[in-house]
């Protein structure tokens, strides 16, 4: 996983006004859990960015006011109208705590039935895994090079050590579609051997 920082504050006052004052002064109120105990701490929102704006899997440094937490983005709420960060949930990690996370997918390799005029679409960006947080990597690395015309790669054939896949084996990751060009001359050359 990658790893980013993030400084931050404890609140002294809680609750709904609070929160409001917080948002307002370009703050994002938070909540660290799983630890020993709950803590509520708040920070600039700037610093969210590299979580927010990613696909990307990240540990996460918290620094709240000199303690220092290990921890991974559990749940983040956004505003429904301008679409800013408004509260962000982290789950306290240690290397051996078992964890469950989403991973992104990345393809590598040219498919044959792209070479073929095939199209490559990918259908799942994201996998869902469980296991200790030592284990989980920073991006699954899917080779697409064997797939040939209207055939699809299943979660099913991926491997990862020391980690459970929590998605459906039957879920495609990607597929090589069949452009219709291609399907009726498919079926032109099916028609004239009959």
């Amino acid at each position: 996983m990658k790893v980013t920082e993030i400084v931050g504050f404890k609140r002294a006052n809680l609750g709904r006004q609070a929160a409001q004052e917080l948002r307002a002064q370009g703050m994002v109120p938070s909540v660290l859990y799983g630890g020993s105990g709950q803590v509520s701490f708040y920070a600039p929102a700037y610093l969210f960015r590299p979580l927010i704006f990613t696909s990307d899997a990240y540990e996460v440094k918290l620094n709240i006011e000199g303690t220092e937490y290990t921890a991974i983005l559990q749940d983040k709420q956004f505003h429904p109208v301008n679409d800013s960060l408004v509260h962000a949930d982290f789950l306290e990690i240690t290397p051996d705590k078992v964890i469950k996370i989403e991973i992104p997918i990345r393809l590598s390799g040219t498919a044959i039935g792209q070479k073929q005029g095939g199209k490559l679409v990918q259908t799942l960006r994201k996998l869902r895994v469980q296991g200790p947080a030592k284990s989980i990597p920073e991006f699954v690395d899917l080779d697409v090079t064997t797939l040939g015309l209207g055939k699809a790669i299943k979660v099913k054939s991926i491997q990862l050590e020391g980690l459970t896949i929590i998605d459906s084996e039957s879920n495609p990751v990607a597929t090589v579609t069949i452009p219709r060009s291609l399907r009726g001359a498919a079926g032109a050359v099916a028609t004239d051997e009959d």
